[in-house]
């Protein structure tokens, strides 16, 4: 498979879910053991406004490699149709481009490196 000809949203949709999971085991092992406490702390990690400000903080701190970078690129500049209603569409893309990141990653069978960007994401191990 050639990830250069894979869609950017196509990598969004699957580094979603691998994002989110991760998430999710990572609150669940804090020992937090009340699914409406776990959705609250959630919304912490996985909103739009949330991806995109890691997305900030990992690009200041100069945390990506270069591919990354260009997948972040790519998905910033996608030409999207629409964007969710609770939230403006630069935030978006650039959550998105989190995501992407996460999804090229995914398909790419760099796990590792998934865990060292959720390592950095949430200050400190993961599950």
């Amino acid at each position: 498979m050639d990830l250069r000809n894979i869609n950017i949203l196509v990598f969004a949709y699957l580094g979603d879910t691998i994002y989110e999971d991760y998430i999710r085991k990572y609150l669940i092992y804090k020992g937090i053991g009340s699914v409406d406490k776990l959705q609250k702390e959630a919304i912490k990690y996985v909103s739009a406004k949330a991806q995109a400000s890691f997305l900030y903080l990992l690009q200041d701190g100069d945390k990506f490699r270069e591919d990354e970078k260009d997948i972040i690129k790519r998905a910033r500049n996608y030409k999207s149709k629409s964007h969710p209603k609770g939230c403006d569409i630069i935030t978006y893309k650039h959550a998105t481009a989190l995501e992407a990141v996460i999804g090229y990653l995914e398909l790419k069978k760099d796990y590792v490196r998934i865990n060292e960007i959720m390592e950095l994401i949430l200050g400190g191990k993961v599950c």
